[in-house]
């Protein structure tokens, strides 16, 4: 069975919080067992008082330990007096509550009568394994009773008679959880624990299952619109409901099926578009050559003269196209070096001037600043020779050209303003598109092919630099062009 993402992620979750589950609770198990290991131990300590006191009074009274080598019952009878509180037996009178000065025939006759049926009803496994923990050594550290093992933590009493030391009593200290008198106790809270972890692990896999669901639908609506785009659908979109990574991705994703969306669109304009300028100016020179054939046309000066003028505006297109698709694969050379921007536009000027005059264009030249640009001075006449032409096509007959030059901080600036006829504010934009004409000023009569100013940005993005186009004063177009200074940090 293949897992999908929503499994994965879950059982990631779950097993996470199983982990975390799982060793809470062995955590608190631990816990709880060292806890009441300790505090069975301490109880158990504070025993060991009295059975000293007994054992010393024992010694006062018999001035010796053999009592307790020869009878066990003595010593299980000062056991039973100094068992722990959670441990007392109950009798209606023990030996060992005698006062060891009693004379010898009451406590006999206590032997005699009360001592089966104590024996008989005490709880023999607590008094069992706290007498196995105990033993007993006389002054030289000799074994009376019990084995005499001494753990780092081992209690140890010693007995005094009179000032004298007359033996050592020692508790060695409970390890054992199976053995600890509340059995039941803990036995119930280990039950307890496995009853709430299975809970709280039933809960964390409900929510493990809604977090993950949450969390993949997002991706799931990504995958399918992946899915679509790669088949052609650039109009599907992603719903953005967050704003975290996922949202993101969701918005970024929609910002790529724009931009293709956009590029689809522009390669389809752009082939429509080129598909008509190539069959125009060959439309023409076919009906050109096959009116020369059928003699319906003279082959004279005239007809060959406008056969020559559509094959240089082919040409023209061709060359152009040619330059946009060198930019495009990034095969275009710049040799860049130091420039002079306004030496350059005088240069483009000069080509063009007398086309101006003979448009009664006024040309209104101004260089505040004689700065100086990284760049290629070759490209950078063609941007400028492209600018003035394009002025030069679409301003009408009588009309103005301004352009200046200065340098704002570490950047030059180049306006170039003319005058009527100008363009819509939303058109403005689109003058830098290929193939992009207003057809209000701008048509194939003017011999553009709407190539010239997407040329421009090209060359200009090249070197670094920005260009804009807004509504100019003088009722035209406004081209400003903005190129970083040479040697500018």
């Amino acid at each position: 069975m293949k897992l999908n993402i929503t499994h994965k992620l879950f059982l990631a979750i779950f097993l996470a919080a199983s982990l975390a589950v799982v060793s809470a609770a062995l955590i608190m198990q631990w816990n709880l067992n060292r806890g009441v290991l300790k505090l069975v131990n301490q109880i158990d300590k504070s025993a060991m008082p009295r059975m000293a006191s007994g054992l010393e009074g024992l010694y006062r009274v018999t001035m010796s330990w053999d009592v307790i080598r020869r009878d066990v019952i003595e010593w299980r009878d000062l056991v039973d007096a100094s068992l722990p509180e959670y441990a007392l037996p109950p009798h209606k009178k023990r030996r060992s509550e005698l006062s060891p000065e009693k004379n010898m025939s009451e406590r006999q006759h206590y032997d005699t009568i009360e001592n089966k049926d104590t024996l008989s009803r005490r709880p023999l496994d607590l008094p069992r394994k706290f007498d196995q923990r105990l033993f007993l050594l006389d002054s030289d550290k000799s074994v009376i009773i019990g084995r005499p093992e001494t753990p780092a933590n081992t209690e140890i009493i010693t007995l005094h008679n009179n000032g004298k030391v007359i033996g050592y009593l020692g508790l060695r200290p409970q390890t054992m959880f199976d053995s600890l008198p509340p059995k039941d106790f803990l036995q119930d809270q280990k039950y307890a624990v496995i009853i709430i972890s299975t809970v709280v692990l039933m809960l964390s896999a409900g929510l493990a299952l809604l977090l993950a669901t949450r969390l993949v639908r997002p991706l799931k609506n990504i995958t399918e619109a992946t899915h679509g785009l790669a088949h052609g659908n650039f109009s599907v979109r992603v719903p953005v409901d967050s704003d975290d990574e996922l949202g993101r991705l969701a918005t970024d994703f929609n910002a790529l099926a724009l931009a293709m969306e956009h590029n689809e669109g522009t390669r389809r304009r752009w082939v429509a578009d080129i598909s008509h300028e190539l069959r125009t100016p060959l439309t023409f020179l076919r009906s050109q050559v096959e009116a020369i054939l059928d003699g319906v046309r003279q082959p004279n000066t005239e007809s060959v003269k406008a056969i020559h003028n559509e094959i240089m505006r082919f040409s023209r297109l061709v060359d152009d196209l040619y330059q946009l698709s060198l930019s495009d694969v990034g095969t275009q050379t710049y040799r860049k070096n130091e420039v002079a921007v306004s030496e350059v536009i005088q240069q483009a000027l000069s080509i063009i001037s007398q086309e101006f005059s003979a448009k009664n264009i006024a040309v209104q030249y101004e260089a505040a600043d004689s700065g100086t640009v990284f760049g290629d001075a070759e490209r950078l006449l063609q941007l400028f020779g492209n600018l003035l032409d394009n002025s030069l096509k679409y301003t009408d007959s009588g009309g103005e050209l301004r352009i200046k030059v200065l340098k704002d901080g570490g950047s030059m600036m180049i306006d170039v303003q003319d005058s009527a006829p100008g363009v819509a504010e939303e058109e403005l934009e689109k003058l830098f598109e290929r193939l992009y004409r207003v057809e209000s000023s701008r048509s194939r009569a003017t011999g553009g092919a709407g190539l010239g100013l997407a040329i421009c940005r090209n060359i200009v993005e090249a070197h670094e630099g920005t260009i804009t186009s807004k509504q100019s004063p003088l009722g035209g177009v406004w081209i400003q062009v903005e190129l970083p200074c040479y040697g500018r940090a």
